[in-house]
C-alpha cells in the first residue's frame, strides 16, 4: 500500500480529541497503572492500561459509538448493522445499535465463547452462527446483510481506529516518555490507532504488535509486506484468530511497526495467570498476548519504559478456571 494510503486511514490528533468527547459521553476514561510485581517480574518498569475495564470488558467498547455516530451522519437512513465477530467487536456494534435504535445481527463462528455470545445478545444482539472460522462468518455476515440492507460494521475502518485511539490518547497523556508499546493484533485496529497518536503527538515509542503463532496473518504479511492468508487455530486468544488481514491496516503497520512477535498459546496462558497474580484482573487470551510478548523479549526491556495493553476482560469462566489452575 503507498505511504500517503496508509496515512490517510489515520486520524488526526484533533480528530481522537473529538472523538474522545464522544466516547467521555458513554464511558469514563480506563486505568492506567504501574503493578510493582509485574515490574519484577518483567524486570523494568511496566505500565499497564486497562481496556479490560471498559462497559463491555474490552477496547471495543470505544470503536462503534464513533464509527456508528459517523455513519448515521452520512447516512440517516440507515436500517439496521451487521457485522461478524469473535465477541468484543460485535458486543460494541450491538451496543451501538440499541443507543440508537437500529436492529443488529451479529454472526460467529461456530464454536464460539458462550459467554461472549451471551453478552451480545444481551446487548440486543440477533446471534447467528456461522462457519468454522471468523473469515466465513464474515463472508456470511456481507450476504445476509446485502440481503437484508443492513449496513455491515466491518473491524477495520478509519472509524474504527478513530475510536480506539482514544485509549492511547489516555496513555501517552498519563505516562510521558514510553520506551516501547505492546499491542496485541486481531484485525489491526489497536496498533494502527496507537501510531496515530504516537505520530500526532511527535512521540518516539516503538510499537510492537503482537500475533498468536496459531494465527499467524499478520506477522506472515509483515515479513512479506504483502497480505498472506494463514490458518487460525489458536485455542485461547480467540480475539487473534484471523486467517486473512485488511490491507490497510497491513499499509499503517508497515510504516509504524517496529516488528511482531509471535506468542503461543501456552504463554498466553501464562500472562493470563500473571496478570490475575500480580494485578488481581482477568485478561482475556487476546488481551494477555501483549504482556506474553513483552515477557518473551523482558532481557531487551531492562532499563526501559514499556507499556502493554490488556485489551479485555471476556473469557469463559471454565476457560478461565483451567488456565488459572495450570491447564
Amino acid at each position: 500500500m503507498p505511504q500517503t494510503r496508509a496515512a490517510e486511514l489515520l486520524p488526526s490528533i484533533e480528530e481522537i480529541k473529538q472523538a474522545a468527547k464522544l466516547v467521555y459521553k458513554f464511558m469514563a476514561p480506563t486505568p492506567v497503572y504501574r503493578w510493582p510485581l509485574l515490574c519484577q517480574r518483567l524486570g523494568t518498569e511496566v505500565w499497564v492500561k486497562h481496556e479490560n475495564q471498559t462497559p463491555t470488558g474490552a477496547f471495543k467498547a470505544r470503536t462503534a459509538i464513533v464509527y456508528v455516530e459517523k455513519l448515521l451522519q452520512r447516512e440517516p437512513g440507515t436500517r439496521g448493522l451487521i457485522t461478524a465477530t469473535r465477541g468484543n467487536h460485535g458486543q460494541s456494534v450491538a451496543l451501538a445499535a440499541q443507543r440508537n435504535g437500529l436492529p443488529c445481527v451479529i454472526l460467529v463462528p461456530r464454536g464460539n465463547s458462550v459467554e461472549k455470545n451471551a453478552a451480545m445478545c444481551a446487548q440486543g444482539g440477533e446471534l447467528i452462527e456461522f462457519g468454522e472460522d471468523y473469515q466465513a462468518a464474515r463472508e456470511e455476515a456481507a450476504r445476509v446483510g446485502a440481503e437484508k440492507g443492513y449496513h455491515f460494521v466491518p473491524p477495520f475502518h478509519r472509524d474504527i481506529a478513530l475510536g480506539v485511539a482514544t485509549y492511547w490518547l489516555e496513555l501517552f497523556t498519563a505516562v510521558p516518555e514510553i520506551d516501547v508499546a505492546y499491542v496485541s493484533i486481531g484485525m489491526g485496529s489497536g496498533v494502527s490507532a496507537g501510531a496515530a497518536v504516537r505520530n500526532g503527538l511527535g512521540l518516539k515509542t516503538k510499537l510492537v504488535g503482537v500475533v498468536s503463532t496459531h494465527a499467524p496473518t499478520y506477522a506472515l504479511s509483515f515479513e512479506a509486506k504483502e497480505c498472506v492468508e494463514a490458518a487460525a487455530q489458536t485455542k485461547i486468544a480467540d480475539g487473534l484468530a484471523c486467517r486473512k488481514p485488511d490491507e490497510g491496516a497491513l499499509g499503517i503497520m508497515l510504516e509504524n511497526v517496529d516488528h511482531v512477535v509471535r506468542v503461543t498459546d501456552e504463554e498466553v496462558s501464562a500472562a493470563m495467570r500473571h496478570f490475575f497474580s500480580d494485578t488481581h484482573n482477568v485478561v482475556e487470551g487476546a488481551g494477555a498476548a501483549a504482556l506474553a510478548a513483552a515477557l518473551q523479549e523482558a532481557e531487551g526491556l531492562r532499563g526501559k519504559r514499556a507499556a502493554v495493553i490488556a485489551t479485555g476482560a471476556n473469557v469463559d469462566r471454565e476457560v478461565f478456571a483451567r488456565i488459572l489452575a495450570g491447564g
